[in-house]
């Protein structure tokens, strides 16, 4: 067995565990205890496919000479880290299983694409062709890939937030001014198992959840943004370096160019605009397919300035 097959056999092994922790994540949503051993298989699941991925990529490195983004194999493996990585933070901050539930199959998907829909050869460590050949193959690629994983996460808690809300219409700041003493005193009540009536209990909790979506999905957009940018801006660096001009509106840059304008359109509406909940989960989750166009979309049409090393 050579490196190759040893690391496709360790990619393989991180997709197994991953359907674990998707199965024990959906499990675990009929379970309310937070010390539950379906609970505690999901989570330390996620963090064994972290590591996992983590040293498979190092692997890579080491055994090629350069930073393991070459090819849409690599890519792939480097967005499912992102991923796991911004999940496992998340989890520890909001405590939620339900993000979980629909985080963990978008990494498996992502993953099983990688493993078992890629050719062999497409999975290989090979030289770098000599447009790849710069120091700004690292800056510019890790940046829109980190940019890549951290939007998709929060553009999933926008989705989220819409599937939870259905056609209501809240005001998300009432439960900072009016309803949170009342929340606080029927969890604990609830924790002292003392007679709370449940619908009520049920709708401050749901109330709750959907404040928690939007002001995350917030966070880690604001997050992803700035790494967008850093990564359009080394991108036109380096095509100027290596092409002589700074944009050619290829595909990938036009579609990159989109994903920017409709993430800075959220966070203009936020920032500006005072808008929070349903109107800009809308343009949050709108840039969740924008995204998955933009990386893998335009690659199939195996066009443009970007389309060594992916798909042709």
């Amino acid at each position: 067995m050579d490196w190759n097959e040893i690391q496709n056999f360790s990619s393989n092994v991180v997709f197994g565990v991953l359907l674990v922790a998707m199965i024990s994540y959906w499990v675990n949503l009929w379970f309310f205890t937070e010390t539950n051993i379906i609970s505690k298989i999901g989570k330390f699941s996620t963090i064994f496919a972290n590591i996992s991925l983590f040293f498979i990529l190092c692997s890579r490195w080491i055994v090629a000479g350069y930073f393991p983004l070459s090819n849409l194999y690599e890519s792939l493996l480097f967005l499912t880290w992102s991923l796991l990585t911004i999940y496992l933070y998340v989890e520890v901050k909001t405590k939620s299983k339900l993000i979980g539930a629909i985080l963990i199959p978008v990494a498996l998907l992502i993953n099983g694409f990688a493993n078992l829909t890629l050719s062999p050869e497409m999975q290989k460590s090979s030289p770098l062709v000599p447009a790849l050949q710069s120091n700004w193959l690292m800056m510019h690629v890790s940046m829109m890939l980190l940019s890549y994983a951290t939007l998709i996460m929060g553009s999933l808690l926008c989705i989220l937030f819409l599937v939870i809300l259905g056609d209501e219409e809240i005001d998300l700041t009432m439960l900072d001014e009016t309803t949170l003493p009342l929340y606080t005193s029927l969890l604990n009540s609830y924790k002292r198992k003392l007679l709370v009536p449940d619908s009520e209990f049920i709708k401050l909790s749901r109330f709750k959840l959907l404040q928690t979506l939007d002001n995350w999905s917030y966070r880690i957009i604001g997050l992803g943004f700035p790494f967008l940018t850093i990564g359009i801006i080394s991108g036109g660096v380096w095509a100027n370096e290596a092409w002589g001009s700074y944009w050619s509106w290829d595909p990938k840059e036009t579609w990159a160019l989109i994903t920017w304008l409709v993430f800075a359109s959220y966070l203009h509406a936020r920032i500006t605009k005072g808008w929070t909940g349903k109107k800009t989960a809308i343009l949050g989750g709108l840039g969740f397919f924008v995204i998955w166009i933009c990386y893998l979309g335009v690659n199939f049409l195996g066009k443009g300035l970007h389309s060594y090393g992916w798909l042709s």
